[in-house]
């Protein structure tokens, strides 16, 4: 094969992978689940799970012995006392020193237990907050999605409609050359097409935006070549909007997070109230310690009594061993007062234990409403899509007859664009009442317990 060729095989692949690196476009499924993996919300409030399963470590650690090794190595110059001995010498001596030590709680009313019990509630409370989190990501996606679909297809609209338009104002032109129509008829039809072309215009801005919303959604850069699958939606009713909204409230009541949240902080603020009154009773802890030291000064030599003489330190093992000990014993703390520290943070418990039992009324309150407030507007939606379909029917045959009486001249050019303008403005409500009614129906199901997306 010659270079040459070789070369433009190698250049079309390029391009042909390049078209389908841009081609790609996003179904709803995975914008949803890539919105999941990189949300900054999400991936921000995933840390804080990571923090409550740290400390429910720091938790089950309490009830660990807690040992600790110390070792020193001293230099003593001039009148010093002898560690060994117990003399004053002047000297410069060198000295070892090591230890362990461990302390246990054998009885701290119950406050590490119960410790231990709030913190695997507190990561039971950050899993539901990330739900939370993960829930409100993907109601947004799907909202900024249909959005996206919404904007495409006035886009569609608006171009038809510039068509249309255009061919009016090239006919009208061959009429008013031929001398059938009035020129102004021609100004009224060429204000109509820029007209078109600045609503063309608007709806292109308002698909770009809608696109950049969606791409910030994601944590996308290149936004501009982000685009998504154009997939088809009906506007049927679901059948979840044949169930009454006290089943939906009762089937969100049971599933929804934000309710299971609230139930879990409230867990949470009760066990602090029996961690706090565990500052009432004593504590009894356990206390273990070893110790021993080596001296590297020489030793005085002792016989009778009498000092004649020194020899050279013991073995660092011997001394190791001769000048060993044990520390052992229980130590027992009996609250008598303490400044009403105990007390008043058990009311401060109790005050805490109220503002989330008064939270947890308050999530049920806000459930119901909102489940209410959807299921409405998913009625009224589907209501308002109906009466679009009817005026759309209406504008339609409106536009057909003054389209007829204006070929034949009966109708003007004014009245003519009046009547195109009210049919294109029928054709665009259609759409966002369409989308309108498909997402508040999915919000709906959401709260029914469907999912955003099926997998």
């Amino acid at each position: 094969m010659k270079k040459s060729n070789l070369f433009f095989l190698i250049l079309f692949t390029c391009w042909a992978t390049i078209g389908q690196a841009q081609a790609k476009k996003w179904t709803i499924a995975e914008c949803v689940n890539y919105a999941l993996e990189h949300n900054i919300s999400i991936r921000n409030t995933a840390l804080d799970g990571e923090l409550a399963a740290i400390d429910k470590k720091d938790a089950r650690g309490n009830f660990i012995p807690s040992i600790n090794a110390n070792a020193s190595h001293s230099w003593n110059i001039g009148l010093n006392q002898n560690i060994t001995t117990g003399l004053l010498e002047n000297q410069t001596t060198q000295f070892t020193s090591m230890g362990v030590g461990a302390n246990v709680d054998i009885y701290k009313g119950l406050q590490n237990q119960n410790r231990y019990r709030r913190s695997a509630l507190a990561e039971v409370a950050a899993q539901y907050q990330l739900s939370k989190m993960k829930d409100d990501v993907s109601l947004n996606v799907a909202n900024a999605f249909l959005q996206i679909l919404f904007n495409k297809e006035n886009i569609k609209v608006q171009k038809e409609l510039l068509a249309a338009n255009e061919r009016q104002f090239n006919r009208t032109q061959q009429l008013v050359d031929a001398g059938s129509v009035p020129r102004g008829d021609l100004l009224d039809i060429k204000a109509t097409v820029a007209d078109s072309k600045q609503k063309l215009v608007a709806a292109e801005n308002a698909l770009l935006i809608s696109r950049l919303s969606l791409a910030q959604l994601l944590q996308l850069d290149d936004f501009q070549n982000f685009d998504i699958a154009d997939e088809n939606y009906d506007a049927k009713q679901s059948e979840v909007m044949f169930q009454t909204p006290e089943s939906i409230y009762k089937k969100a009541l049971e599933n929804r997070v934000e309710v299971k949240l609230a139930q879990t902080n409230l867990d949470i603020a009760n066990r602090d109230i029996k961690i706090a009154r565990g500052a009432y009773q004593p504590t009894l802890q356990g206390f273990y310690s070893f110790n021993s030291r080596i001296s590297y000064a020489d030793v005085p030599y002792v016989i009778n009594g009498q000092v004649i003489g020194t020899r050279s330190p013991d073995p660092f093992f011997t001394q190791f061993d001769d000048n060993k000990g044990h520390n052992f014993g229980l130590q027992l703390n009996v609250p008598i007062l303490n400044g009403f520290a105990a007390r008043n943070n058990v009311s401060r418990s109790k005050v805490n234990a109220e503002r989330a039992k008064i939270a947890l009324e308050q999530s049920q309150v806000d459930l119901e409403r909102t489940v209410y407030t959807a299921f409405t507007d998913a009625n009224g939606a589907f209501n308002s899509y109906e009466s679009a379909n009817t005026a759309l029917e209406a504008r339609k045959n409106a536009f057909e007859y003054a389209q007829a009486r204006y070929d034949v001249g009966m109708m003007n050019a004014f009245d003519y664009n009046q009547a195109q303008t009210l049919y294109a403005n029928a054709q665009s409500e259609v759409l966002r009442t369409k989308y309108d009614y498909i997402f508040r129906t999915k919000i709906v199901e959401f709260y029914f317990g469907i999912p955003i997306i099926q997998q």
